[in-house]
């Protein structure tokens, strides 16, 4: 996973609406998709976006494929912008 691809997935609406929805647990591609006036083929590239940046992970069971959030992503994530929080130096 790099942040180039955390970023991209982030930076759209639709996707960011998705893991919002997967926040409260595992859904069905199709689960997601009756959420979105797009069709199937567009939520699929969304989902498909998310999966590249390791943002969720999909789960086959029998003809159902489901998708969760991978948290550990979002704690690196939130690891690498509390660098940036602290107390400025005195030095200026």
């Amino acid at each position: 996973m790099g942040f180039a691809e955390t970023f991209k997935a982030l930076s759209d609406p639709a996707r960011r609406e998705i893991l919002l929805m997967l926040k409260n647990g595992k859904m069905s591609a199709g689960d997601i998709a009756s959420n979105f006036e797009m069709t199937g083929a567009t939520v699929s590239y969304h989902l498909s976006v998310l999966k590249k940046a390791d943002l969720v992970y999909e789960t086959k069971q029998k003809n159902f494929v489901f998708y969760e959030l991978n948290t550990s992503v979002f704690e690196e994530i939130m690891l690498w912008f509390a660098q940036f929080k602290g107390e400025k130096s005195d030095e200026n």
